[in-house]
């Protein structure tokens, strides 16, 4: 277009402005429903963009959600949550752990030699199945425990209401029980008690009700240390749960209230009388009529097992736990074969024994030079004091410890017949002094080993460095804290037990760095599995060099009271102010050390020093050890069947059960009277002697002649049955 255009051309009318978003014409034409939308859109937004400035604790960021807003995310929270919980159960309860014994099952260990040292553990039997059951047993437990067990899903409201007013039964269902004693401790909280609903209800979603009912009569308490529907029946009936008579199962069902004080063989009268309430339950479900109730009779005991037997030694203590790990979970009762010594025990009992101790105790732990512990005392008397003083008391070794110093002077390069200042320390703040002042102005290592001189050790210490003696004890298996840069650690300040100085030595005698004490036997390594992955070891002159120096310390030193006929080798250690005296040393195969001293680290009466009476209880255990000839080596822990005889409390004195015989006879002293209690044809008889005479068990005597003439008749008939099949075939 021109500049000049606009003059020459006629104005016209103007067109229609096109319709555009943001702009409208005021004629007839507007939208008003679109309008009305888009500012419902445009105030949406601005309401979206003010709760942005919110914050989630504040109301106004919640107010204005729509239904479905609110709907799609309480079911997210709910699915979450729901995810949560199953892997928390998962993880906390899981199924199988309801088909482990709630208790560790009976163990029984044996001596090398096969004489039963001690049964420790619950008494289990295998898991019973509901189906092979007669009805009359479920429906006793089911009375009395839960009535409504088939009917809920694990929590029962009704039978909490029953039990609040009635004060019948049980506020927990079975299921309830179960979640409780398998999955949780005993403890009475709110916080329980919900964990305990919610373990339910997932017992309930994976499990059937006779798995639920099964897993919890297989793991529920009896009493008398019986855990367990099958080992309860057998304990207190010799019968198989499936042969359970109606009032056998009354009264074991009654039992789960409160077992140990219901125990029909310490109480009878209250098991009966919790019979009783059992049996009028069956009534009130429907299970019994109240003529088939009158007429239930108390069940008679037998009771074959005897639990007067001792669950524990020092040495059974002490392997117990390695037992427990090298058995396979379950309910089958074990019974392993340990390395212990019968007779070297009992000549570690009678020497201990009859040393002059007065009110001190005493610990002795005898081992082999591979780590396998033949003979242990934890104390004088283990009825009176179960604290293994071999095991659990860290006391100061005093002078053994200078093991690990002289033994760190000779990896280093230091020679027996080195030299080395024995005078007086005068300077510095730790001044250590030797035995009764003797001093001189030097002495060979051999020859201050064997003194025992202290100013010589310290010294000693000082020139290899404590990093090195502690590295050497180390090395020898040592695990207790060593306090590096003490001067006194080289007279043994730093304690330790008695049985991991003891196995230090012991790496010594078969220089094997080192040696791990252990109560089973061990498969011996072969060649390249000691090549790849053995022990290591001392070269041999320095372990030569450690043995010239151990020999002399008996032969020409301290410990000279422990002197053998043959080659020996060890030292002596005394604590200050003589609150512990020590010998550990080493002949032949065994590896043996000794300690004397209060339990509350007084002095020792006397002034018992460790080469005194340690030194000679060493001496007569090895004298009599090496003269006697060693109980076999297993190859490996392996199980062996229950012998059922007695347990023999090795390192109890005064022994008042005797074992006779086979094992199944035992001679027994109580009160001044002897009870011979042996078998006649698989019956208990006790037979007691005392003032009043002889007196016999004429029930079980008539017992086993009644079993004696039914045997005689049974073969009397098959002797019969066999001649008429004879004579038949002789006819055809």
């Amino acid at each position: 277009m021109g500049i000049f255009d606009s003059f020459r051309r006629k104005p016209g009318p103007l067109p229609d402005p096109p319709g555009h978003r943001g702009y409208y014409a005021t004629h007839d034409a507007l939208d008003y429903d679109d309008w009305a939308s888009r500012l419902d859109r445009l105030d949406s937004a601005l309401d979206a963009e003010e709760k942005k400035r919110t914050r989630w604790w504040q109301r106004e960021h919640w107010t204005g959600r729509c239904k479905r807003w609110w709907a799609l995310r309480i079911l997210a929270a709910i699915l979450a949550l729901f995810i949560v919980l199953a892997a928390w159960l998962a993880i906390t309860a899981p199924l199988s752990k309801s088909l482990e014994p709630i208790a560790a099952p009976q163990i029984t260990l044996l001596a090398a030699d096969g004489t039963p040292i001690a049964r420790n553990g619950a008494i289990t039997d295998e898991p019973v199945t509901v189906s092979a059951l007669p009805p009359h047993v479920i429906e006793a437990f089911l009375a009395t425990e839960d009535r409504r067990f088939y009917s809920h899903w694990g929590v029962d409201p009704r039978g909490i209401a029953r039990a609040a007013l009635t004060g019948t039964g049980g506020g927990s269902t079975i299921t309830q029980q179960l979640a409780k004693f398998t999955f949780l401790t005993p403890e009475r909280t709110l916080t329980r008690k919900a964990r305990e609903a919610l373990i339910a209800f997932w017992l309930e979603g994976w499990l059937t009700k006779d798995e639920i009912l099964g897993r919890y009569l297989s793991n529920a308490y009896f009493g008398d240390n019986v855990y367990g529907l099958r080992a309860a029946s057998l304990h207190y009936f010799y019968r198989k749960p499936e042969n359970l008579k109606p009032n056998q199962a009354a009264m074991l069902a009654g039992l789960l209230q409160a077992p140990s004080a219901y125990a029909p063989t310490r109480h009878y009268d209250r098991a009966e009388r919790r019979m009783r309430i059992v049996v009028q339950s069956m009534v009130d479900a429907g299970y019994l009529t109240a003529a088939e109730a009158r007429a239930m009779k108390p069940p008679a005991l037998d009771v074959r097992t005897r639990n007067d037997l001792p669950t524990g030694t020092y040495f059974a203590d002490w392997a117990l736990p390695e037992a427990r790990a090298l058995t396979e979970q379950g309910y089958a009762r074990q019974t392993l074969t340990t390395t212990l010594d019968s007779r070297l025990q009992n000549i570690a009992r009678q020497v201990t024994a009859a040393a002059p101790l007065g009110e001190a105790q005493v610990a002795l732990v005898a081992m082999r030079r591979n780590g396998e512990v033949v003979a242990m005392i934890g104390g004088k008397d283990y009825a009176k004091s179960p604290f293994n003083r071999v095991t659990q008391a860290k006391r100061q070794p005093g002078s053994t410890f200078k093991l690990f110093v002289y033994l760190a002077a000779l990896r280093a390069g230091w020679d027996p017949d080195d030299r080395i200042a024995n005078t007086e320390i005068a300077e510095g703040s730790y001044r250590p002094q030797n035995a009764r002042g003797s001093y001189s102005e030097s002495l060979t290592l051999k020859q201050a080993f064997a003194q025992s001189s202290n100013v010589a050790a310290v010294r000693l210490l000082g020139e290899v460095g404590s990093e090195k003696v502690i590295a050497t004890a180390r090395d020898l298996g040592v695990t207790s804290p060593l306090a590096k840069g003490d001067p006194s650690l080289a007279l043994g300040t730093s304690t330790m037990t008695l049985l991991e100085l003891t196995s230090a030595y012991a790496g010594v005698a078969a220089n094997a760095l080192p040696v791990e004490p252990h109560a089973f036997a061990r498969e011996e390594r072969g060649f390249f599995e000691n090549l790849w992955d053995g022990p290591s070891s001392l070269s041999s002159s320095t372990q030569s060099d450690m043995e010239q120096m151990l020999r002399s310390a008996i032969n020409s030193g301290t410990g000279r009271a422990a002197m053998l006929r043959g080659p020996n080798f060890g030292k002596t250690g005394t604590t200050q102010n003589n609150r512990d005296a020590v010998f550990v040393g080493y002949a032949g195969d065994l590896v043996v050390g000794v300690w004397i001293g209060n339990d509350d680290n007084s002095p020792l009466a006397g002034a018992i020093s460790g080469g005194g009476l340690p030194a000679r209880i060493w001496r007569d255990f090895m004298n009599r050890a090496l003269n006697a000839a060693p109980a076999p080596s297993q190859p490996a822990p392996r199980e062996q069947t229950d012998p059922g005889g007695p347990i023999e409390p090795l390192d109890v004195p005064d022994l008042g059960d005797i074992p006779l015989g086979d094992g199944n006879s035992r001679l027994r002293i109580r009160d001044g009277e002897a009870i011979l209690s042996t078998e006649i044809d698989g019956i208990p008889v006790d037979i007691s002697i005392g003032d009043q005479g002889v007196a016999v068990d004429e029930a079980a005597i008539e017992e086993a002649r009644r079993r004696a003439d039914e045997r005689r008749y049974e073969a009397i008939r098959e002797r019969r049955d066999e001649r008429l099949r004879e004579l038949e075939d002789a006819r055809n």
